[in-house]
């Protein structure tokens, strides 16, 4: 997806030949990029000879959203193991759990007004 969202349409042959060393064979890239638009995050834009154009279906924002999603979903959707399995790799630092914090009440302050604003409605 990534070599999409930074070059927008291109065909299977550029996307492979976009691959870091050692690169997987063509029908594998084909056979990924086939499954990708069975689910909708890439689709076909046009054909030029034989060779089908793709561009992402989706935006990065949105696939990073489903892709947690599903691993907080085999998580029975709580998110503390996830935490400390990063808390205890150090794969995440202080600086992320104080932007967290930041967001999560930046969050519910704004829920906090939203439910006044419902509140004060006739």
């Amino acid at each position: 997806m990534e070599v999409f969202w930074q070059r927008g349409s291109i065909s299977i042959r550029e996307v492979q030949e976009a691959l870091p060393a050692p690169r997987p064979a063509y029908t594998s890239v084909q056979t990924t990029i086939y499954r990708l638009e069975a689910k909708d995050a890439v689709r076909r834009v046009r054909k030029i000879g034989n060779a089908h154009i793709f561009e992402a279906a989706v935006n990065r924002n949105t696939a990073h959203r489903r892709l947690l999603d599903y691993v907080l979903g085999l998580f029975g959707g709580r998110i503390q193991p996830v935490m400390a399995h990063w808390a205890e790799s150090g794969n995440i630092t202080e600086q992320d759990v104080e932007d967290a914090e930041r967001l999560l009440r930046q969050l519910a302050a704004s829920k906090s007004v939203k439910a006044n604003r419902k509140e004060k409605k006739p």
